[in-house]
């Protein structure tokens, strides 16, 4: 039974993940260091089959390791990523990109690459404990429930026999999944919360899209991004300028684009060649929109300047992408009970079976949302107003849609524990106020990823990285 390719799960050990359980540690040459945090991994890679990466190979050296030992190639704070680490993520990154047919870029360019999101990633993960930004065993347990059941397997030792029988071990690839878990609520605490869009944005963005045109259309897009660092002096911004104008360049004469992403973007979907897949004209930003109506598939966009920095932008494809007339709505409300350091998910979870029992026994769901609710919706009596669909996670989306006008259920999201009441639903046709609620998803998805990369060059100013890539014999 194969595990279906962008395996949710086992891609974290992919790309953002090479460390082995028997991986030499620092620790032994270094005294002072503290141990080597995991790094959060991401969850877009495909699979690589064991039978790929299963080659026989001689018992490793003892000089050599000794000599993986005393490396170190960059100290992040009072952490360090040793020779060894960085050498297993290249090799990981490496089977990966000739997996999927990319072009490699010049070892030097792409160690350098890898370098940079290894200490970015670490960074995260410093801070996330620094924080207090933990998951439970408990929460780890349930998440990896549903990764397995997602990818057909019925029980999580089902799941666990397949990823050993595959050679990854499974209290790695529990900690990758925590990693996982830990970066993303840090982006949510840290970014998404913060988000505001107004009206006027609304507005602005429906009227560039209107005059672009091509309505319900979808595009397949490829990405280069060059960052201008936060307050950058000029002479900041135009080295990076230079660099894109180089990369751009390289791509006009005609080089690989996945090849040369790889070793100038600094996107976090460099080491896919900068491949976004497929995106409908409400998930783009105004600035790639215009952009992509002058260009035929296979063509490069010239430069372009946001305020993250300079993008270059390739149409893989595009195609109609028409979006039905009528669609079901749901008027729904709920209560939130969230999970904590304090408040486990078992705690969490009896809370609100306790709150579920006093409403089935008469009790008013609005007045037990504005008293018990978490949300910001409890001083509404728990009321989400009508609802779209795509407009909840898919967990409460899912739980919800199967409930009938009256019924109240429960529910489990990243978020907490959710109990949700239907109210009514009905069949409407896409409406302006639906128009202007998925101009600020997307709106949303653009200043979020524009947000979190000028928070994660905050946090990178703020923290200690000295290199020693060049100790490299």
């Amino acid at each position: 039974m194969q595990i279906k390719p962008l395996l949710i799960c086992c891609a974290l050990l992919m790309l953002q993940s090479a460390y082995c359980a028997d991986a030499p540690s620092v620790k032994s040459a270094k005294a002072a260091a503290k141990p080597v945090n995991q790094l959060p991994a991401r969850l877009d890679v495909e699979l690589i089959p064991m039978s790929q990466t299963k080659t026989a190979s001689p018992p490793p050296d003892p000089q050599q390791q000794a000599g993986a030992i005393d490396s170190v190639v960059a100290v992040v704070n009072d952490d360090v990523i040793t020779r060894y680490e960085l050498d297993e993520q290249v090799r990981t990154v490496v089977r990966q990109l000739q997996k999927q047919r990319t072009p490699l870029p010049p070892p030097d360019v792409l160690e350098r690459q890898i370098l940079e999101r290894m200490i970015t990633d670490m960074i995260q993960a410093q801070f996330a404990k620094e924080s207090g930004l933990r998951v439970d065993d408990a929460q780890l347990d349930t998440a990896i429930t549903r990764i397995a059941q997602q990818n057909k397997f019925p029980a999580s030792v089902e799941f666990r026999a397949k990823l050993e029988e595959d050679g990854i071990d499974f209290k790695k690839f529990r900690e990758e999944i925590r990693s996982e878990i830990i970066s993303t609520r840090l982006r949510e605490r840290e970014v998404d919360s913060k988000l505001i869009i107004s009206d006027s944005e609304v507005d602005n963005y429906l009227a560039n899209k209107s005059k672009a045109g091509g309505a319900g259309e979808e595009f397949h897009l490829a990405h280069i991004l060059v960052v201008v660092p936060e307050q950058a002096s000029a002479e900041k911004i135009q080295a990076a300028r230079e660099k894109a104008e180089q990369a751009l360049k390289q791509l006009k004469s005609g080089a690989d684009f996945a090849q040369v992403a790889a070793g100038v973007s600094d996107a976090r979907d460099a080491l896919k060649g900068g491949d976004l897949g497929w995106r409908a004209n409400d998930n783009l930003p105004p600035l790639f929109l215009t952009e992509l109506q002058k260009l035929q598939p296979g063509q490069v966009s010239d430069l372009m300047r946001s305020p993250s920095g300079f993008h270059i932008i390739r149409l893989v494809e595009k195609r109609s992408g028409d979006a039905p007339v009528m669609i079901t709505q749901t008027h729904a409300r709920h209560i939130l009970i969230k999970t904590s350091e304090i408040v486990p998910e078992s705690e969490a979870k009896r809370r609100l079976m306790e709150i579920k029992q006093r409403i089935e026994e008469g009790a008013d769901f609005a007045e037990q949302a504005k008293r018990y609710s978490q949300d910001g919706s409890a001083q509404q009596g728990g009321d989400l107003d009508w609802l779209f669909p795509g407009q909840t996670v898919p967990e409460f989306e899912g739980a919800m849609d199967k409930l009938q006008p009256g019924m109240i259920g429960a529910t489990q999201t990243q978020f907490g524990w959710h109990l949700i009441q239907v109210l009514e639903r009905r069949n409407t046709d896409v409406s302006e106020q639906q128009k202007r609620q998925q101009a600020r998803v997307s709106i949303g998805m653009f200043k979020s990823e524009e947000l979190y990369q000028d928070w994660l060059r905050q946090l990178r100013d703020r923290a200690f990285v000295e290199y020693r890539l060049e100790e490299k014999k």
